[in-house]
């Protein structure tokens, strides 16, 4: 107990079936607010969300104006254009929702129209100087936590590489989390999302940084996605699961903001930003890998795990039952369709030493790792990846 730790989130959350019908009476808060602008995708003009969040609005005598086109996993050039979409007019309240592209999306834009700094300029830890516009996160994927954390994550497509803007300017002013909005994920995005949220969870919880309140948050978080993944992924309109699920990846991202992730993540950077691997899937894929060759630092925390998740039960030893944790991660993987080989993504053996060379430089994460890991390691482990 000798190490200082901290934690910070967003500033109010609402949650439950229906919570999205709460914005407007949690309108007020935000002061005198004239126009206001939406962020999301096109999903959610034709399914009615956006209206509903529309009626609410103007209810409240606020205009909005709306942008519907976000890519998944988005370049900063990309940021860059939707933000040259805000040029000119003035908003006072940002209200995002949808999957974490969409969220980090729009916690960049908050900031970008308060701070002069160029994006690419923004990269990396407390480099924000002034708040941005307030903003509303609404998440309809059970998987990121992004709604709760400082950072957001972009891609640079001139380094194959994804890094994150991390600043406590990122922080929403609210929250809202609504299962109805997760009911009709895909079952790929289902899984992919929810063993991300699990793999921030568990990276948190055996990270260096790990403390009191991570440990609380990441440990409710295991149970939660635990008990319930399998079920969201196989009946999508489990209102119960999606509610769990979303509670658990919310918690996720309460449990990194202050232990952070660690190698798991450092190395699904470059697959995403060299060969476009869904964050969620390049996480699933590498997480019984990784923990394997973090085993003899992390043991006796992984058994804490598997004995509080219910995977093993009376007498075992740490060693059994941390084995069993990582058998349960495999299975999960299996049960729930998540590839298992790179090359059905495009990745040669020939790529493999740039991508550990490229997930070296993500030193932030790296940095809470419970082991040191070289990039002979990394190659290793991605090489486990292409059998």
């Amino acid at each position: 107990m000798n190490k200082v730790y901290s934690f910070q989130t967003a500033r109010r959350i609402i949650a439950g079936v229906g919570s999205l019908d709460q914005l407007q009476s949690q309108l007020f808060t935000f002061g005198e607010v004239k126009k206001a602008l939406i962020i999301s995708n096109d999903i959610f003009e034709t399914n009615g969300s956006i209206g509903i969040i529309g009626e609410q609005l103007k209810a409240n005598g606020i205009a909005y104006d709306k942008i519907t086109k976000i890519d998944p996993e988005p370049t900063i050039d990309h940021i860059e254009d939707v933000y040259q979409q805000m040029a000119g007019k003035q908003y006072d309240l940002l209200i995002g929702m949808g999957g974490g592209s969409v969220l980090d999306t729009t916690k960049i834009l908050s900031v970008m129209a308060t701070n002069d700094i160029p994006l690419r300029k923004m990269v990396g830890t407390e480099i924000v100087q002034n708040k941005g516009i307030p903003m509303v996160l609404i998440p309809t994927t059970s998987g990121t936590g992004s709604e709760v954390t400082p950072n957001a994550i972009v891609t640079i497509p001139e380094e194959e590489l994804k890094e994150g803007v991390v600043s406590r300017f990122l922080l929403p002013d609210l929250v809202i989390l609504d299962p109805n909005l997760t009911l009709s994920l895909p079952p790929r995005i289902t899984a992919a999302t929810g063993m991300d949220a699990f793999t921030h969870s568990f990276e948190s919880y055996i990270s260096n940084k790990a403390n009191p309140i991570s440990d609380m948050y990441a440990m409710e978080s295991m149970r939660l996605i635990a008990k319930s993944i399998v079920t969201a992924y196989e009946e999508g309109s489990n209102v119960q699961a999606r509610h769990d699920m979303l509670i658990g990846s919310t918690y996720g991202g309460m449990a990194l903001t202050s232990a952070g992730t660690a190698a798991v993540h450092a190395l699904a950077y470059p697959l995403g930003g060299k060969f476009h691997i869904p964050h969620g899937e390049a996480n699933s894929m590498l997480l019984p890998h990784v923990t394997r060759f973090n085993l003899d630092h992390i043991e006796e925390r992984m058994a804490i795990i598997s004995k509080e998740l219910g995977i093993v039960k009376g007498d075992v030893s740490a060693s059994e039952a941390a084995e069993a944790l990582i058998k349960q991660i495999e299975d999960w993987t299996k049960r729930l369709g998540i590839p298992q080989d790179l090359k059905e993504f495009g990745v040669k053996e020939e790529d493999v030493p740039e991508l550990a060379v490229a997930a070296a430089k993500v030193t932030r994460l790296l940095n809470n790792n419970p082991k040191s890991v070289t990039t002979d390691d990394m190659e290793a482990i991605y090489r486990k990846l292409l059998s």
